[in-house]
């Protein structure tokens, strides 16, 4: 069922309050998943088998709680996974499995009174095989960003954004090992404070923060103060609420980013106040499909920050171009 708008105003109200619950639900699978890999002792990506039940089964949850939620839209969804690997006579206990926990996980929220069949499994799987493009609206998910984090039983995110007309206009990063408050990160402990935070941002309305289990916000972000190292697109939440001053990525040359590992947090970025750029200044083009445009790194700071940050990059890719040239 559709539902009102959570913020006066706001556009998306309707498809921002199915978003916080999809991300809700799927984190809600993982942490169980997470907890099973540290009580078994899986350290490694030598045994995926956890991992890969984990990153179905939220992109399952996501999937189904959208096209619940907002009945009368038409959904497209670009995605990490697809059903192929899934679909083998060797992976059907995998299936299996998957199957049963989203069906639990389902039941342990109470909201919707069904259970899926492993077709409805592998089906919602594939919900997320959209190109995307410029046109349109289509949902980004990365189902499980920071998998050696998750692993280590460290910060992850389910990260879910939504693209209208070639722009991301929505975003909701799911967090569950991020403390609520920022004083707990700096000072590198819990300290007894609640643990699972959920981010969230629509475009013209802000960013919050709010406990994962869907407390009331928490406060309203701004960007501002020192670094902080992490895992995943929790990276972009705490930098939106002030843990760290500057978040880059310089890939080789070459390296193409995925959509979804980008289009969530960068929202909860900008909308606290942020700036999200290309190495060359630019903002970031999620209208080109699953893959963005560019290829030379990723900078999000404040709007202070960003132009010292720009031309300290742009150095450095020169002296490097140049180096190289003289080999």
């Amino acid at each position: 069922m559709s539902q009102a708008p959570e913020v006066a105003g706001n556009p998306y109200g309707a498809e921002l309050a199915a978003a916080k619950k999809a991300v809700s639900l799927a984190a809600r699978l993982c942490q169980r998943v997470q907890r099973d890999i540290l009580q078994s002792d899986i350290q490694s990506k030598v045994d995926r088998t956890p991992v890969t039940v984990a990153d179905y089964g939220s992109q399952v949850l996501v999937s189904l709680v959208l096209k619940m939620e907002l009945p009368s839209q038409s959904f497209s969804m670009i995605a990490e996974e697809d059903s192929k690997d899934l679909r083998s006579d060797a992976a059907q206990e995998i299936l299996e499995h998957i199957t049963n926990l989203v069906n639990e996980t389902i039941v342990s929220d109470g909201s919707y009174d069904i259970s899926l069949s492993k077709d409805d499994v592998l089906s919602a799987i594939d919900g997320g095989k959209s190109e995307g493009g410029p046109s349109g609206r289509h949902w980004i998910l990365d189902p499980i960003d920071g998998t050696k984090g998750f692993i280590r039983g460290d910060q992850y995110a389910v990260a879910l954004g939504l693209l209208d007309e070639g722009k991301v206009v929505l975003g909701v990063l799911g967090c569950p090992n991020l403390p609520l408050k920022s004083s707990s990160i700096l000072n590198s402990g819990h300290s007894g404070d609640l643990v699972g935070s959920l981010f969230s941002a629509t475009i013209g309305c802000g960013a919050e923060v709010e406990a994962i289990g869907g407390s009331k916000p928490e406060k309203k972000l701004g960007v501002q103060a020192p670094p902080v190292r992490m895992d995943s697109q929790a990276k972009y939440g705490a930098l939106a609420r002030g843990d760290g001053a500057i978040f880059m990525r310089i890939p080789h040359q070459g390296y193409r980013e995925t959509v979804w590992d980008h289009a969530a947090g960068s929202i909860v970025v900008t909308e606290a106040g942020g700036m999200v750029k290309d190495a060359s200044g630019n903002d970031l083009d999620f209208s080109k499909g699953r893959h963005l445009d560019r290829d030379r790194g990723i900078i999000a700071t404040n709007k202070y920050l960003m132009p010292l940050v720009l031309k300290a990059v742009q150095e450095a890719v020169k002296e490097e171009q140049y180096a190289t040239a003289l080999v």
